[in-house]
């Protein structure tokens, strides 16, 4: 009983930490939109593919960020069909309300709402979208039932999360960098944080044991194109979660420390013109 307390305990302290994290980074993703939606084009893609929203159909997005993964399930369902575009953090909804107004989505509804929570009706929606959420959430395996439970029979989830770090080095080398560097702490294996459902295997058994079947999954690659170490500095900082935090909390010295470490891990993945990081995506469908 007294580790079963514990437990809940870390949750309910992850949970509130996601949420700081969340609405810190807000204002940067709003800065990074464009970045971060030209290397995620692919997993975008692949998700509409295997969701295939239809006319009429009523489709929800979790985790949505700037929105754009949901604004084109909207597209698809037309003016008799309706996005949830849903966010745990109020600023992240804003964001993506902004970028809706600008394209002039109309069938959507923004609302913040915790996916380990989701205020919604049973059986309610007929798709879910999530681009790397997931795997942030102190309990995916809750945020997974939560989302099995507003699914309509017949209803279809697309998800994705990021692959191993070693196939991620964008990510994997300013947080050893910085783990190294005492600037945070090293992520424990499948704690909540961007690698914890790296292994096809535990994405598949979350998505299993709460009841989806027909679970399909597959490696979509991306690259990240950046001028400089600057750049890249900029766009971590600005959208990283916990990496982020740790980078705005390091002194000018500090900052100076670890952009020279990142330069030189950086040597192999220089070209003309700057630099170019192969990525990897986890993508899973199931119904």
């Amino acid at each position: 009983m007294k580790q079963e307390t514990l437990t809940r305990r870390n949750v309910d302290q992850l949970r509130r930490t996601n949420f700081k994290v969340a609405e810190a980074i807000a204002p940067g993703w709003e800065r990074q939109r464009a970045f971060i939606e030209e290397v995620s084009a692919p997993v975008r893609e692949w998700m509409i593919r295997e969701l295939s929203p239809r006319p009429g159909q009523t489709v929800l997005e979790l985790a949505a960020g700037a929105g754009d993964s949901g604004f084109e399930a909207a597209a698809c369902v037309g003016e008799r069909g309706r996005l949830i575009s849903t966010d745990l953090s109020p600023t992240m909804v804003g964001v993506a309300r902004r970028r809706g107004s600008e394209l002039g989505v109309a069938n959507v509804d923004f609302r913040v709402i915790d996916a380990e929570r989701i205020e919604l009706d049973a059986d309610s929606v007929d798709g879910v979208l999530c681009r790397l959420g997931y795997m942030l959430m102190a309990d995916p395996a809750t945020a997974l039932s939560e989302t099995r439970r507003v699914l309509r029979a017949g209803g279809r989830l697309a998800l994705a999360v990021w692959g191993a770090p070693d196939r991620n080095p964008f990510f994997a080398i300013v947080a050893m960098i910085l783990a190294h560097g005492g600037h945070m702490a090293p992520p424990e294996p499948e704690a909540p944080g961007i690698f914890s459902m790296a292994r096809e295997e535990r994405t598949r058994t979350l998505l299993e044991d709460v009841g989806f079947g027909d679970v399909y999954t597959e490696e979509v690659p991306v690259r990240f194109r950046l001028a400089d170490i600057d750049q890249y500095l900029a766009v971590t900082t600005d959208t990283a979660g916990a990496v982020a935090i740790a980078l705005r909390g390091l002194s000018d010295a500090e900052r100076t420390q670890v952009k020279a470490r990142l330069e030189e891990a950086f040597a192999d993945f220089r070209i003309d013109g700057g630099y170019e990081l192969s990525g990897v995506a986890l993508c899973a469908a199931a119904s």
